[in-house]
């Protein structure tokens, strides 16, 4: 649907975090009014509407994904059923009442339990500030036999990572590597494959008055990890969260050994 300049402009300034979802209402109204324009007048009677019932559309809960799912080139991984599995576990685990009983006056929209899936390091859906982040992660495997030493893939590695040796093909900086799996695509013969893959997870990111980026938990997680990681997190919130606080507030009184126990 088309957007009036003006409607565009304001609904830039909604916040990042809800702005899909009010910008999805906004059109709803513009529809039901016969509009196949979206003007200043939809958006603020949206505005209105969501300013006085903001409880109403607090879940507790939010999961959020890049854009992968929607055919994204640069994915590290796939795997579009973990959105999935992670809402049904977290819809289990009945946030919204804890979040009732913790928190003095109406929820607000920041008050969710936010999860956020970013398929690569370009990491567009921001995990760094959530209270999980989690990013894909594709670490390159070598096939020395394929390999022509034609330095595509040291060419495509932003992050400086890949040198080519003439004798000896690539060499991997690991330490540099962000395991986005742009080499392993830009190599023609098929030297360089997907080794291990999974997810970087990253805990204790916030905006507000006191922004923190999220601490990254060492080592690479399968989906099943990142399942018990995620629900171990989401423990330790409702367990120690004492009046709606941020996750990373909580792991800074916890640590994050609770959560390492998890996977070992």
């Amino acid at each position: 649907m088309k957007w009036a300049p003006e409607a565009d402009k304001k609904i830039s300034r909604v916040p990042f975090f809800i702005r899909k979802k009010v910008k999805k209402r906004i059109e709803e109204e513009a529809k039901r009014h016969g509009s196949s324009m979206v003007t200043l007048v939809h958006v603020n009677a949206v505005q209105r509407r969501f300013l006085k019932n903001m409880e109403d559309e607090v879940r507790g809960f939010r999961v959020e994904t890049c854009f992968g799912p929607g055919g994204c080139k640069n994915r590290a991984v796939v795997n579009d059923g973990l959105a999935g599995q992670l809402e049904s576990m977290l819809a289990s685990k009945n946030i919204l009442d804890f979040l009732k009983k913790v928190i003095q006056g109406p929820l607000k929209m920041h008050n969710e339990f936010k999860i956020t899936i970013a398929d690569c390091p370009n990491a567009c859906s921001r995990p760094q500030i959530s209270d999980v982040g989690i990013i894909g992660a594709s670490i390159p495997s070598l096939d020395e036999t394929e390999c022509t030493v034609c330095g595509e893939c040291e060419t495509a590695c932003r992050e400086g990572a890949i040198t080519i040796n003439k004798g000896a093909g690539p060499l991997f900086d690991m330490d540099a590597c962000l395991y986005c799996g742009e080499c392993i695509r830009a190599c023609d013969t098929g030297a360089l494959r997907p080794g291990t893959t999974g997810y970087r997870v990253m805990v204790g990111g916030r905006l507000g008055r006191h922004p923190k980026l999220a601490q990254e938990l060492p080592g690479i997680y399968g989906p099943a990890q990142v399942m018990a990681l995620v629900e171990a997190c989401t423990d330790l919130y409702m367990a120690e969260c004492k009046k709606g606080e941020r996750f990373g507030e909580v792991l800074e009184r916890t640590g994050i050994d609770p959560l390492l126990s998890t996977i070992k």
